[in-house]
């Protein structure tokens, strides 16, 4: 019984040390919106999975992780970035607080998307295409999602008044659809506003 509290014991003292080497000896707040971002991002790789077709299309899953999403964007993102949270170990750029009003607009959409992508689980996947599609509104550019630039500029039919994503066309979508405008939406911010890592 000793030996297995001794066991025990390491174990735990090890998860922490492994935790606190992946996240670059972070601490706090910095800890915090980094452990926030892991989540997020276990999230994209298990559904990116899903909207590929590499793994079963789960409609409840897609839900589950779509409200994991909208639980840590918005608000609660920007919440993560108090003013002089900023250098090592932290990696986000100094453009976060410079250029606030951006960052936190990449966050309330982030939040719009996957309240979206939540709504449109039950659509499935493009006919047929495992999320593949091409032309249309994924494919080669001139489609809905063809381009970043066109759907986030305000002149996609599903942008509503003010550039703002509209939750009723949203969720009409399928469901790689709003995942992939995820997937836009955080590497657009990635881009701006996180360092590189080395």
């Amino acid at each position: 019984m000793k030996i297995q509290k001794i066991i025990g014991a390491g174990a735990i003292g090890l998860a922490s040390i492994v935790a606190a080497y992946a996240h670059g000896g972070a601490t706090g707040i910095v800890k915090e919106r980094m452990e926030a971002m892991g989540t997020m991002s276990d999230v994209v790789k298990a559904l990116s999975a899903m909207m590929r077709g590499e793994t079963a299309y789960n409609a409840d899953a897609v839900r589950d992780g779509a409200e994991t999403i909208r639980r840590h964007a918005g608000e609660a993102l920007t919440g993560l970035f108090p003013e002089g949270s900023g250098g090592e170990p932290s990696e986000a750029k100094a453009e976060v607080w410079s250029n606030w009003d951006e960052f936190s607009a990449l966050a309330a959409q982030l939040e719009t998307l996957s309240e979206g992508l939540g709504l449109a689980a039950d659509n499935g996947l493009m006919s047929g295409s495992g999320g593949q599609a091409q032309g249309g509104m994924m494919g080669g550019g001139t489609g809905m999602m063809g381009s970043a630039n066109t759907m986030m500029g305000g002149t996609a039919p599903m942008m509503g008044r003010g550039g703002s994503f509209d939750a009723a066309v949203l969720a009409a979508m399928p469901a790689d659809g709003v995942f992939n405008m995820i997937a836009q939406s955080c590497s657009a911010c990635h881009t701006k506003f996180r360092l590189e890592k080395n």
